[in-house]
């Protein structure tokens, strides 16, 4: 079983899901900050994330979910995933961004499943928690391993792709490993480079 693994915000999507959810309250420049520092590996990711999402709270759950429906995808993604489905593979995002944002690209592209966290609500008032499968530097390669398990898949038929720090805990157990417009801390440790906003560069490498 051939298996692809992508990151969702700034590589299956592009941009960043609560860059775009803070915008709605003019918090947009103090929640990117923090994403820089973490997706950079300067900040631990459970930390920015838990702080970025309390600043979140007060937002409405019904705008969250209608910002989300609607987020700009990568170019090439929708190409790149019927690429590798088309050869064999099974595809899956992991996102440490919200289930609201990965759900709609999910049909969208046709990926298999994804795995992300969930913004906690209240009265339809986002209440500035959140939890789920992603939440620390460590889940991707905690769960891509129990992915490999289910599916039969090997770290030979493995490709992850991503843009951060806290896709690194992915990349040992894929011999495909892509830095996409990635952040110099991932780049060190990938075999494959694409500074490009263009997914299907991918497939030169399959």
């Amino acid at each position: 079983m051939k298996l692809a693994v992508f990151d969702f915000d700034s590589t299956l999507m592009d941009g960043e899901t609560i860059d775009f959810l803070a915008e709605q309250l003019g918090l947009e420049k103090e929640v990117s900050y923090i994403t820089e520092e973490a997706m950079s590996g300067r900040l631990d990711f459970f930390e920015s994330l838990t702080t970025r999402v309390k600043l979140l709270k007060g937002l409405e759950y019904s705008k969250a979910v209608e910002i989300c429906k609607d987020l700009p995808l990568m170019p090439g993604a929708v190409e790149t995933i019927k690429a590798l489905k088309d050869k064999g593979y099974k595809v899956v995002c992991f996102s440490g961004g919200f289930r609201i944002g990965t759900g709609p690209a999910k049909e969208v592209l046709g990926i298999d499943a994804d795995f992300s966290n969930i913004l906690h609500e209240k009265d339809g008032i986002l209440t500035g928690f959140v939890g789920g499968d992603m939440m620390f530097s460590s889940s991707k390669g905690d769960m891509i391993q129990r992915i490999q398990q289910l599916l039969g898949a090997t770290k030979e038929t493995t490709l992850v792709c991503g843009d951060g720090a806290n896709d690194l805990s992915m990349f040992p157990f894929a011999d495909k490993r892509v830095a996409f417009c990635a952040r110099d801390i991932l780049k060190k440790e990938a075999n494959i480079i694409i500074d490009e906003k263009d997914l299907t560069l991918i497939l030169d490498h399959i």
